[in-house]
């Protein structure tokens, strides 16, 4: 960024100093090399100016209670100027060069008005542009902030995806070691797969959307080992999710709180899941009966936290609906991106 500002300066200060000297050779080539001189002066003693504004001045004293100072500070800038014009103006370049840039006749009181008529554009300029640049790289750290913010909290969230079910699917595997061994294998398996796709992170905080599929097919199968007679889900994809790329564990939430709060055991009211690729839009609905027996007491992720972890990976990008009617409830997320 540093790079960036300066290389600005320099293109600022080439264009400044071109249409000087353009204006030198276009209204003074009767006294072409006394224009020269003499613009050259003024451009070596504003670019002074100018930094020692921005360097200087400005980044110490504009700010809130600093005015007094400030205003010292600026009469000082311009005393400076018209000290130095006059040193190498009406001092130097007669000693050197043999001319003045003012006439003997010029009074001191016409001098320093007009010197400092010439002094204010440097420091409107300058105040200028470090402002600018002070608003710029505060909307740069509070972009950075921000995001290392959502960043923060999404993983939070993430973090929440309730433990309790790992519990039980331990237990569940420390029983069924027992009686056989392929079935744990495959729970192990499974089980290690939800785990590793849990802990597993990327560069975009993106991942590919069937892995996120792969990781909500393995979560039912263990459900299933667990209640191989009593657990009815239907899970359905339409649409081709290769090449698309979604926030990992978006979609588990939906599915955890219908297993928490829905009907499992009726074969003719099944807990339904679909996931529908379209485009760049992204469709998932839920729809489960309510039950009374409440399988677990744990919160879970919530749909408070649910919603704003989706505020924070998908602003302006999604939609959710919640509704309940007759015992049934339907949850339905649009993705687009």
């Amino acid at each position: 960024m540093k790079n960036k500002v300066i290389r600005w300066h320099i293109l600022g200060w080439l264009l400044y100093s071109s249409y000087e000297l353009l204006g030198v050779f276009l209204h003074n080539r009767a006294h072409l090399r006394i224009a020269l001189w003499l613009t050259a002066s003024i451009l070596f003693i504003r670019f002074i100016e100018f930094y020692l504004c921005y360097l200087v001045v400005y980044p110490r004293l504009l700010r809130s209670g600093r005015g007094p100072q400030l205003v010292g500070a600026l009469a000082g800038v311009v005393a400076l100027y018209i000290g130095a014009r006059a040193l190498i103006e009406e001092v130097i370049y007669p000693a050197v060069l043999g001319f003045h840039n003012y006439t003997p006749d010029t009074t001191v009181t016409y001098y320093i008005f007009d010197n400092l008529f010439f002094s204010s554009p440097m420091i409107v300029l300058s105040a200028a542009v470090w402002s600018a640049e002070a608003a710029l790289r505060r909307e740069r750290e509070n972009r950075q902030l921000r995001a290392e913010k959502r960043a923060a909290e999404a993983a939070f969230l993430k973090t929440q995806i309730n433990p309790h079910f790992l519990y039980n699917t331990l237990n569940m595997l420390f029983s069924m070691a027992y009686p056989v061994a392929k079935p744990v294998a495959n729970a192990i398996l499974k089980l290690s797969e939800l785990m590793r796709y849990m802990l597993h992170d990327t560069p975009d905080g993106l991942v590919d959307l069937d892995k996120e599929i792969d990781y909500l097919r393995n979560y039912l199968a263990l459900y299933r080992l667990r209640f191989p007679d009593s657990f009815h889900v239907d899970f359905t994809v339409t649409g081709d999710p290769v090449g698309r790329r979604v926030a990992p564990l978006v979609l588990i939430p939906f599915v955890e709180n219908a297993i928490k709060h829905g009907v499992l055991d009726d074969s003719e009211n099944p807990v339904r899941i679909h996931l529908n690729i379209e485009g760049e839009q992204l469709q998932f609905e839920v729809e489960n009966q309510r039950s009374d027996d409440n399988k677990d007491t744990t919160t879970g992720i919530g749909l408070p936290n649910l919603r704003r972890r989706l505020e924070l990976l998908y602003p302006e990008r999604h939609a959710l609906q919640v509704a309940a009617e007759d015992g049934q409830f339907t949850t339905s997320l649009r993705l687009v991106g």
